[in-house]
């Protein structure tokens, strides 16, 4: 599942390979679209809202994708090879003179009128990467519903927007809470502190293709630097090292994949109840 920062950073390059420019063509490969045609139209902008993206377009209509678990958008120059995967896969084709974006395996693609964004984005809780972030509000909604689970708390859209599965592994570890611990036990202090570390985490990400959550120090020779040094050349504290020791107590992390997602904890470091 893709994080807000990667989101973000698919707008930021759509955003700059389109906006002010003409469509020479468009392709929508969904049923329901398949003979809309956006050509002759300029791209306005394109902007990220949580994980989804919008593309709007001249004559007040919005291309509403997102890219779930494997979707993806690609930039091609003319005559360019497209590499994003066989042809069956592509979902949509926008192209300028300059530039074609490809759109693989997106799940959701829809052309809806501008005014009518918030048919499919006015759900989200406050976007940690957008103008409308309120950590109050955030806080707020992930509290709303005590005995909920907070790993799936903090996935839930409706919260706050942004977080996926590796922030979401990330944050409870920062937390020392298992992701499986309800919301209600997590004391409130904890609770505003993951909140804005959350916040913290996908600003310093959201123009970093390496996303990292371990903070850089200094590289020193002294003996009683040398492990605080080791543990900072890795990028993310539990997310993708099952059964290597953790970088706060040598424990080996667990892995767990429910639901056809994988969940990472440290059981030395963590609190709570586990699968």
């Amino acid at each position: 599942m893709p994080e807000g920062d990667t989101v973000l950073q698919a707008a930021k390059r759509l955003d700059t390979a389109l906006a002010g420019h003409v469509l020479t063509r468009s392709d929508l490969r969904v049923p329901r679209f398949a003979t809309a045609d956006l050509s002759g139209r300029t791209v306005l902008d394109v902007t990220a809202r949580g994980k989804h993206l919008l593309t709007r377009v001249e004559d007040g209509l919005t291309l509403h994708s997102h890219l779930r678990m494997d979707g993806s958008w690609r930039l091609y120059a003319p005559g360019e090879r497209w590499r994003g995967g066989p042809a069956h896969q592509i979902r949509a084709v926008l192209e300028t003179a300059e530039r074609t974006a490809v759109g693989y395996r997106l799940p959701v693609l829809e052309l809806i009128r501008t005014r009518d964004e918030d048919q499919v984005v006015g759900h989200l809780g406050p976007d940690l990467l957008g103008p409308d972030w309120d950590p109050d509000t955030a806080e707020r909604n992930l509290r709303s519903a005590p005995g909920r689970p907070l790993g799936e708390a903090l996935l839930d859209q409706r919260n706050l927007a942004g977080i996926g599965n590796v922030y979401k592994c990330e944050l409870c570890f920062m937390a020392r809470a298992t992701p499986w611990l309800p919301v209600g036990e997590l004391p409130p202090a904890t609770m505003t502190r993951l909140v804005r570390t959350a916040k913290q985490l996908l600003e310093a990400n959201r123009d970093n293709p390496s996303r990292t959550t371990t903070a850089p120090v200094a590289v020193s020779a002294r003996p009683d630097r040398m492990r605080e040094a080791r543990r900072f050349r890795e990028r993310l504290f539990v997310y993708g090292r099952a059964d290597r020791p953790c970088l706060r107590c040598t424990t080996p992390i667990r892995r767990v994949e429910l639901d056809n997602r994988p969940t990472y904890w440290c059981p030395g470091c963590q609190s709570g109840p586990t699968p």
